[in-house]
């Protein structure tokens, strides 16, 4: 009986939406080699993570394995599933395989972190068989809300996998690749069958079967087409396909179109020089669209899910680049807000209806729809994949738990397998056969730091409680020169008693100091204990608040 095995291991994306990490091995156990597929990241919020720029998954576990590891294999160009490759390459080097489009995104993220692009290598779709160790892997395109995008046949000694990543079964969308039911029935058929699945889960719960992208370009050119004003539509700056039907409605409605936001240009710009784009519409700049009369004039903006920098905010705060929405407009958001966006979102929404502007939103399902497979459309890819086994990934916990009760209503061995869960799939149920620790690793500026280095965490202390700094003076005798001082940040200046906060804490650190002990005001580590409580005593009677106190000790030497 061979002592080999075929393992999964997710470290981000599964159990939560965005961050996407997966890891397979197989060899001996703890001496497999490995593939990673994607490195994506998620974005932070003023609750959780406050002036983090990004969230990636902990490679810490990889980075000690690293001599396992053959390749990266990246399935698609949204952030969540190659934004984090240019912060994260330096702890792996190795090669990196994508298809044209992605492998251009790639490179850029990799230019971007002052990373070689280099070790980029671009892979054309099945039936390009790229040999990483004892996995033979090949990218089988599916259609989705960008374009290339793919799946991947990982062939092992143990059998067939099949890796969804993000797909949905659109025979028509617009850009890119359709799904092709014959090519997965043949998949299903090679190499003895699919032995395991790693499949979608975000739409589980959307009981009606998916939408083509392009039954969208009628309703689109109806609603552009009855506007007298300026109208603009935001929608995500990766959805080429997306971009290109806005685009055509508005041209058939006689209007100019201009592009507005960085991503959104550099994203059309590679679909167009990688040859997945043709056939856009002329598109202005922002100076020449400000020639063109209101009415004749479309603009397509980033920040649809109400990022405070993008287009969509800066217009409706007031002029951007040169163009100011007014009374009468109209603002279109071909888009699905993602949960914990809509504080920004509807934030936008505001301002714009305080300017006059009619909004548009998906609530009807008119102007939007889903990149991923909903509920029925997961059904059909199960049936036509027959897998010895399924596991759920890319979702929350929900999905996940979900996604394998589908599963195993049709026979189908499953698990909720959610980060840190190292399974093995060799046999006809998958096993866990160990629990890796994870965690998340910040971009924060410009540096990198771990979710447990204490840096958010302070920094979120202090946004909820305040921040004291207390200073004393201590002679070469112990004794205490002067009276204490304290500035505050963050706090009121008075509380319940209505005397000044700062007079209140200097009064009774100036008690205290007179009071203590030589002994204790000798010991720094003692002594600035002793004066952290005395603040927060003082700010809890006062303000109700536990402040973090920083202490200085300034001890004066005889000379």
């Amino acid at each position: 009986m061979s002592n080999e095995r075929l393992i999964y291991l997710p470290l981000g994306g599964a159990g939560e939406i965005g961050m996407n990490c997966y890891v397979y091995g197989y060899g001996a156990p703890g001496k497999e080699r490995l593939i990673v597929v994607d490195l994506g990241v998620a974005f932070p919020d003023m609750d959780s993570s406050p002036g983090v720029d990004l969230i990636m998954a902990d490679v810490a576990w990889l980075e000690a394995n690293q001599k396992r590891i053959e390749a990266i294999f990246i399935t698609h160009a949204h952030e969540d599933h190659v934004g984090g490759l240019g912060h994260l390459w330096p702890r792996l080097r190795v090669p990196v395989y994508a298809r044209k489009f992605t492998a251009a995104i790639a490179a850029m993220k990799m230019e971007e972190a002052g990373q070689p692009s280099d070790v980029i290598r671009i892979v054309a779709a099945r039936p390009e068989v790229v040999t990483a160790g004892p996995f033979k892997v090949q990218f089988v395109p599916v259609s989705h809300s960008i374009p290339e995008s793919a799946a991947l046949i990982i062939d092992t000694p143990a059998g067939r996998l099949v890796h969804s990543g993000d797909f949905k079964l659109d025979g028509n969308p617009v850009v890119g690749e359709a799904f092709d039911p014959e090519e997965w029935h043949k998949i299903a058929h090679e190499a003895g069958g699919v032995q395991a699945l790693t499949c979608d889960s975000t739409n589980v719960f959307s009981l009606h079967p998916g939408r083509s992208e392009s039954t969208l370009a009628q309703p689109l050119s109806e609603l552009i087409g009855k506007q007298g004003g300026m109208v603009v539509a935001t929608t995500f700056a990766s959805n080429v396909a997306r971009l290109k039907t806005l685009a055509e409605a508005g041209r058939m409605a006689g209007r100019s179109i201009c592009l507005l936001g960085r991503a959104m240009n550099k994203m059309v710009t590679a679909a167009q020089q990688t040859g997945i784009l043709t056939g856009f519409p002329q598109i202005l700049t922002p100076e020449e669209a400000e020639e063109v009369g209101r009415g004749n004039l479309m603009l397509i903006v980033t920040g649809s899910q109400g990022e405070r920098r993008a287009a969509s905010a800066q217009l409706s705060r007031g002029k951007y680049l040169g163009h100011e929405l007014k009374k009468g407009d109209l603002f279109l958001f071909s888009s699905k807000t993602i949960p914990g966006n809509e504080k920004g979102v509807i934030g936008i929404m505001n301002a714009l209806s305080e300017k006059g502007v009619d909004i548009v939103d998906d609530q009807g399902g008119l102007y939007h729809v889903s990149g991923h497979a909903n509920r029925p459309d997961l059904e059909a890819v199960h049936e036509l994949l027959r897998p010895k086994i399924l596991i759920p990934m890319h979702g929350e916990h929900r999905h996940l738990r979900e996604h394998a009760g589908l599963a195993a209503a049709k026979g189908i061995a499953s698990a909720v397998v959610t980060n840190g869960m190292m399974m093995s799939l060799s046999g006809d149920r998958p096993v866990v056969v160990e629990q890796i620790e994870t965690g998340r690793t910040y971009l924060d500026g410009s540096a990198m730091i771990g979710a447990l280095d204490g840096v958010v965490r302070d920094r979120i202390r202090m946004a909820l409680n305040g921040l004291v700094l207390a200073t004393v003076i201590v002679d070469e005798d112990n004794q205490p020169l002067g009276d204490a001082w304290v500035e505050l940040m963050g706090l009121p200046d008075a509380g319940r008693s209505k005397r000044i906060l700062a007079d209140e804490m200097e009064r009774e650190l100036s008690d205290f100091l007179g009071k203590a002990p030589a002994k204790l005001v000798s010991d720094d580590a003692k002594l600035e204990e002793a004066i952290k409580r005395s603040v927060r005593k003082v700010a809890m009677e006062e303000v109700g608040k536990k402040p973090e106190v920083i202490v200085v000790i300034s001890r004066l030497v005889a000379e």
